[in-house]
């Protein structure tokens, strides 16, 4: 028995229509303000914005429903790779060595490391 097909919910259509709808009149009313005396650029810049918005909801739900097809007709939903092959990552690199080290740093090293030591000795006292 087939599984039955899924129809795009009511509920969605009409939060994505009521959520543009109501994008569209947010930028409608920005762009009132932008005109009006008060107005700035940052009421210009909302007033683009919204409708942005508004086409990214509509974009959202398409995308929506064709993921859900795609899932009905049992494709595979691309991802990301779930494991890197081999040789595509150039190779970690090795420790650094401590051949070329400053003796100066090498004796303030020694000094932190017997302060540290002198610390340990009060605070177990």
């Amino acid at each position: 028995m087939a599984a039955p097909s899924r129809s795009p919910r009511l509920a969605l259509i009409i939060f994505v229509i009521v959520g543009a709808v109501a994008c569209l009149a947010l930028g409608w009313w920005q762009l009132q303000r932008y005109e009006s005396a008060a107005g700035s650029a940052q009421n210009l810049g909302y007033a683009l914005q919204w409708p942005l918005f508004a086409g990214f909801l509509v974009y959202a739900y398409f995308r929506f429903v064709r993921l859900e097809k795609e899932e009905e007709k049992g494709e595979p939903v691309p991802g990301p790779p779930r494991e890197v092959p081999e040789g595509v990552l150039p190779p970690r690199p090795a420790p650094a060595g401590h051949a070329h080290e400053d003796p100066e740093i090498t004796a303030y090293n020694a000094y932190l490391a017997e302060l540290s030591q002198h610390d340990r000795d009060r605070s177990t006292s």
